[in-house]
């Protein structure tokens, strides 16, 4: 954004550095000390995921704030760093030294002046290796999915480089355990019209020596698996009358050919064919009357978060900061 002061943001909000870890010992000593440098009115947190290697130690010396979260997953460790740290903005990344510090501080200017409450980094690769070729399929498929249930208003789902507001944050139910908490976050926003912003940033590959935590089908898996309960809670009217869409089909095709011979004989020599598509009809019937009344559930939810989250109130533009510190 030309001619505006990336400090600004920095000055006049309590920000939290949020660094989610585990066995990051050969990169969290650098990525602490380069997001201290870019936001340096900025607490930093490592909050450490049961590492065998020495990533608190490496945190410490470079002066964050470590705290732990003893159940493994990606998902427990946001769900309590959302809830221990209060701040105005968040600036959530991984411990790996794959993203740009630098590129914060012009985030979180980005978020100020929307203002708003997601600001994700959409990745540019930097390096051959950054991406391994399923990594880059798998993102592309999973945010192609959920741009077309949810909305198209995300990019790059998958980034772990966020700035998050407070009234995001307080109101993120985060119900995940692994890495599927970034499909959650995403759907969160698109869910309640959140304001959303993206900005481009590089994403190189892993330091020597570092290994990736990401396993590429098996939590690919579990995001999809996301997705599918997403779709079954969010959409269940979607979802259900989906269901109940293929059990109507399924037994017009079994009843037709019944029908057919009752027409011209009068007969039903294929009772049990009958009786089966009778039963698949009436399973249809009731997942589409499961659809209809878990749709009105969801609404109630839906509005229920979106008062938890209107009921925090929005950070100040920079121009509207000023004046209230004139009125003062």
């Amino acid at each position: 954004m030309p001619g505006t002061d990336p400090g600004v943001p920095c000055q006049r909000l309590h920000v939290a550095v949020l660094l989610p870890c585990h066995n990051e010992g050969i990169a969290i000593g650098r990525v602490v000390r380069a997001f201290r440098a870019a936001l340096p009115d900025a607490t930093v947190f490592v909050f450490d995921n049961n590492s065998t290697d020495n990533t608190i130690a490496e945190a410490r010396a470079a002066g964050a704030v470590v705290r732990t979260e003893t159940q493994q997953g990606k998902g427990h460790v946001v769900r309590r760093m959302f809830r221990d740290i209060d701040a105005d903005y968040y600036v959530m990344a991984d411990g790996d030294d794959t993203y740009d510090a630098g590129l914060a501080p012009r985030l979180l200017d980005i978020a100020q002046r929307g203002p708003y409450d997601l600001v994700n980094c959409v990745r540019i690769e930097t390096a051959q290796e950054a991406y391994r070729g399923g990594h880059r399929f798998g993102n592309l498929m999973l945010t192609g999915a959920v741009r077309f249930i949810f909305g198209d208003r995300v990019q790059d789902m998958l980034s772990g480089y966020k700035i998050l507001s407070r009234r995001f944050v307080k109101s993120f139910p985060a119900l995940s355990t692994g890495f599927d908490i970034e499909t959650e976050l995403a759907v969160h926003a698109l869910e309640l019209s959140i304001p959303i912003a993206h900005e481009q940033g590089s994403y190189r590959g892993r330091p020597p020596g570092s290994e990736s935590k990401l396993r590429t089908y098996q939590d690919g898996w579990r995001i999809l698996k996301m997705i599918l309960k997403l779709i079954r809670h969010e959409r269940p009217l979607a979802f259900f009358g989906a269901i109940g869409l293929a059990c109507a089909v399924v037994a017009m095709a079994l009843i037709i050919p019944v029908l057919l011979t009752y027409l011209h004989t009068g007969l039903v020599p294929r009772l049990p064919t009958a009786v089966l598509a009778t039963g698949i009809m009436l399973v249809g019937a009731l997942s589409l009357t499961t659809g209809i009344i878990l749709d009105t559930v969801t609404r109630g939810r839906r509005e229920l978060r979106l008062l938890a989250y209107l009921s925090l109130p929005a950070p100040a533009a920079p121009d509207e900061a000023a004046d209230q510190t004139i009125d003062e």
